[in-house]
């Protein structure tokens, strides 16, 4: 009956005898004591195994989704590292008359170059 239900599948021998694993043992045990100590029918202990089976399946999703998150972390932080270090090394504050920040090639010193004095 519970074959029939789609409760079990046993495997089959070449003369078609039923050959039961020690998971189809473990999964009639379990389905004997939802029917018997909870007091289920077949079409219940279809719905508990069916959630199980549906739970299972969510959780390794969450698993795969919790892990794709944590590479786009790091990936994300790498990414925002570089964008660190290429601004710290293009980008200047500018001691002039501004306060605005100006590309390192375009600023100029405001120190006179080596040879000059300043009083000229």
């Amino acid at each position: 009956m519970y074959e029939a239900r789609g409760l079990i599948e046993p495997s089959r021998s070449p003369k078609g005898t039923r050959l039961y694993s020690q998971e189809d043992v473990e999964r009639l045990r379990r389905i004997q004591r939802m029917t018997v100590e909870l007091g289920l029918n077949l079409a219940g202990v279809e719905r508990v195994l069916a959630l199980e089976e549906q739970l299972d399946a969510l959780h390794a999703q969450l698993a795969a989704t919790e892990a794709a998150a944590a590479a786009a972390r790091v990936e994300l932080e790498a990414e925002l590292e570089r964008v660190r270090r290429s601004m710290s090394a293009d980008i200047v504050l500018y001691s002039g008359a501004t306060t605005a920040i100006v590309k390192a090639a375009d600023a100029r010193s405001p120190f006179p170059p080596a040879g000059r004095s300043k009083t000229r």
